[in-house]
């Protein structure tokens, strides 16, 4: 277990951030590329999932893509680019491009069991309940800070997001650094770290064979290559139900430690992305967060995001 504050720029609070630490413009070279990649595709059609970037003359994208990389492992671990021009894209081109750009960073991995690569992230009504595979990225519910697939053995290296189409009102997205949030845990709630080191129960949300446990166990931190989260409340929370057990005193006191670091405004980032941009996040040193929103009443202009998971180790199914 870690027993020192981190004092690295990892260790970011809101305060120490400005615009340019994270918000990378799309070159005009970079956007020349792309609208050439749209006239070509509009000639000739193929699916996103079947393009490889070294298809396309894409030089200024790499570029732009290797700073990126840049910001995600050794700066702020998320950043955003501004923007994709959306308003003269199909919604198939503008996934076309974002999957480009993507492949460009890592390689693309499923994001459930049938495969599914590119994955819609939007309100469908439903009840994220215990065991019932819903996720909470189907609601308008707030979702609190969170690393993607942290409830599978292999969670992505990075998670990409476009937004498509934005809210009527609400759905800030929030940001929070692992290692301040480890910081803020040693220095408030010590007694309760060391919990954070061993095992958790996970619901699986149902992307697992019949036959395997629909519950995984792992720890919430763990030192590998740095310091990794699988902060997933709601998920432990979930599994705890599915058990049929109620948390023991130290595995509460873990899990309300956690809740009073993610309460604390002063140690998030906190930004309303708009139609067009596309935010990434280092997925295990970046715990995301998303406020709950008001749709819009016409379903063509309800909020609507696509999200990638890249990692370039295991295998691309969902299990790695």
């Amino acid at each position: 277990m870690l027993d020192h504050i981190i004092a690295g720029r990892e260790a970011w609070v809101g305060a120490d951030l400005r615009r340019s630490d994270w918000l990378l413009r799309l070159p005009t070279d970079c956007l020349a590329e792309l609208d050439a990649v749209v006239a070509r595709l509009r000639r000739n059609p193929l699916p996103a999932i079947a393009l490889r970037p070294e298809d396309f003359d894409l030089a200024a994208c790499r570029g732009l893509i290797d700073r990126v990389r840049g910001v995600l492992d050794d700066g702020a671990r998320f950043a955003v680019i501004d923007r994709l021009p959306v308003e003269r894209l199909s919604r198939d081109e503008a996934v076309t491009l974002y999957w480009l750009l993507s492949s460009l960073l890592c390689r693309p991995v499923a994001q459930k069991l049938d495969g599914t690569l590119l994955y819609d992230v939007h309100d469908t009504g439903q009840q994220a309940l215990p065991g019932s595979g819903i996720r909470p990225d189907k609601t308008n519910t707030e979702i609190t800070f969170h690393n993607d697939n942290a409830y599978n053995t292999t969670p992505p290296h990075y998670v990409g997001l476009l937004f498509w189409r934005t809210a009527k009102a609400g759905g800030l997205s929030r940001l929070m650094s692992v290692y301040t949030a480890h910081n803020a845990l040693l220095r408030d709630h010590a007694d309760a770290l060391p919990r954070l080191y061993e095992p958790f129960w996970f619901d699986r949300q149902r992307e697992h064979r019949a036959d395997d446990d629909p519950v995984l166990e792992a720890p919430i931190f763990e030192q590998r290559d740095g310091l990794k989260a699988r902060f997933a409340l709601h998920q432990i929370k979930n599994a705890h139900a599915m058990r049929g057990r109620a948390m023991d005193n130290a595995t509460h006191h873990a899990v309300g430690a956690l809740e009073a670091v993610f309460a604390n405004p002063a140690l998030a980032a906190e930004m309303l992305l708009e139609r067009g941009q596309i935010q990434y996040v280092n997925n295990r040193e970046i715990g995301h967060c998303r406020t709950a929103f008001v749709d819009h009443d016409v379903p063509d202009e309800r909020r609507h995001l696509v999200r990638m998971w890249l990692r370039e180790f295991g295998d691309r199914g969902y299990n790695g």
